[in-house]
């Protein structure tokens, strides 16, 4: 597996995989990362200050992937974890870890304390791992990412 960061030429393999995990789920699409038209071009979306975003990539094919974003509307410190998704063919082999340990660490060097996700109960395993890795449930959505139909809200304290 190869790990790196988002060319513009994966755009549209990224979108794919990400709406196929969606599918398999059979996961709420309405309001998410699924009808955002911005999934369609995420190389372009992450070209500002203190984002990243990285890919696992498996015979050229994206395998997986995971993002530090500065969303608007959020505290000072904090940033949001975003478009983290694994595919079903290499789930529980360490991807989705290699790629979370990659932001956390990418989240630190740039001075966030606070790192923030949303979920859908559709996707209670990962919500599952982000309670395992330290991420507190909220009340209430942090920030503006604009995805409305996601109602679970965790934020995790870094050190």
């Amino acid at each position: 597996m190869e790990y790196r960061k988002i060319l513009k030429t994966d755009n549209s393999k990224i979108a794919q995989m990400i709406r196929n995990v969606f599918d398999e789920y059979k996961a709420v699409t309405k309001g998410t990362v699924y009808t955002d038209p911005t999934t369609d071009s995420l190389f372009e979306l992450f070209q500002i200050d203190q984002a990243v975003f990285f890919l696992a990539i498996h015979n050229n094919e994206v395998k997986g992937c995971c993002g530090i974003y500065p969303t608007k509307g959020l505290p000072e410190d904090c940033a949001e974890l975003v478009k983290y998704y694994v595919s079903g063919d290499v789930r529980g082999t360490g991807v989705g870890r290699q790629l979370y340990e990659k932001c956390e660490a990418y989240a630190i060097e740039q001075g966030y304390k606070n790192l923030y996700i949303e979920s859908t109960p559709d996707f209670n395993q990962a919500v599952r791992i982000y309670k395992k890795i330290g991420y507190k449930t909220l009340t209430k959505p942090l920030g503006n990412s604009g995805h409305f139909g996601c109602d679970i809200w965790m934020l995790k304290e870094l050190y």
